[in-house]
């Protein structure tokens, strides 16, 4: 067990980083949205959706530290449910691009180096949060691994700006939207199977059997999981 004065210096910590994440989210959202609005991408709309909920997730994460594992369990599937939020925007923009008869290509340029910023954004935030993650239970976790995911999503949409500019076509921001939806799925279904699993175990430090080392973990390590 921990001291209760480093268990408040670790709650201190994780709160000044999931704030600071959450800000950035926030910031990087309003430049996205403003960029996949004025040139119509459904990769970026898809990815700034996935920067609001980035937000909200780790506000959440900042009000639930200390709280218990019932009720971290209960704001881990809050959190679950509001990863579906990406995926579901991303389908109905992706099907309205591909049913519109005048389907405009996004500027390869202004999509590449949008997705760019995000990988920077995202990189940093992802950083941030690996020095926390193991502890907090699934709720700091899923800060973690969503951070991580939006980071392969981001290398995507760079991808995908490269193809639009050798195709002219609509079909690499459209693939890549849908992608990214799929992304917030499966990390959605990973962060419910370990709120399923929260125990008050999931705050002892990585040595103290949190890993297997000693003890067993009740918790799945989601963060280990591919995107």
């Amino acid at each position: 067990m921990q001291p209760e004065a480093d268990r408040r210096a670790q709650r201190s910590a994780i709160r000044r980083t999931v704030l600071l994440v959450a800000l950035l989210n926030l910031s990087y959202f309003g430049v996205e949205a403003a960029v996949a609005a004025l040139i119509r991408s459904v990769s970026l709309f898809a990815d700034s959706i996935d920067f609001l909920e980035d937000a909200a997730v780790n506000m959440l994460v900042l009000m639930a530290i200390g709280w218990s594992a019932m009720r971290r369990r209960f704001v881990g599937i809050g959190l679950a449910v509001l990863l579906v939020m990406p995926g579901i925007a991303a389908l109905a923009t992706a099907g309205a691009k591909i049913l519109s008869s005048d389907a405009v290509v996004p500027e390869p340029l202004l999509l590449t180096a949008t997705g760019a910023g995000a990988l920077v954004v995202n990189g940093l935030c992802a950083l941030l949060l690996v020095r926390v993650r193991h502890h907090g239970g699934s709720l700091t976790r899923a800060a973690y691994l969503s951070a991580r995911n939006d980071v392969a999503a981001n290398i995507a949409i760079i991808v995908a700006g490269g193809a639009t500019a050798v195709t002219s076509s609509v079909w690499p921001d459209i693939i890549v939207g849908l992608a990214i939806a799929a992304i917030n799925m499966d990390a959605a279904r990973e962060i419910y199977q370990a709120a399923m699993d929260e125990t008050d175990d999931d705050r002892s430090e990585p040595g103290d059997g949190a890993e297997g080392v000693g003890g067993a973990r009740s918790a799945p390590d989601i963060d280990r999981m591919r995107p």
